[in-house]
């Protein structure tokens, strides 16, 4: 996941739990906690999946 695309959706979880505390709503802003530990899992393990291939193709090349 690119940083183009990381950044604006950690925005909007961040707005949907301020929007959530705004409108004393405690389910909106769980919601938003949850969508964002979500994108932080999802590029983590992209990112680990990527290092993963780079290191099988290096193996490959020996």
């Amino acid at each position: 996941m690119s940083r183009i695309v990381f950044w604006p959706l950690m925005a909007l979880c961040i707005a949907v739990e301020i929007w959530g505390l705004v409108i004393d709503n405690r389910d909106v802003h769980y919601l938003g906690a949850i969508a964002g530990l979500g994108v932080i899992v999802v590029n983590r393990l992209l990112l680990r999946a990527d290092r993963y291939k780079e290191f099988v193709k290096a193996g490959e090349e020996s």
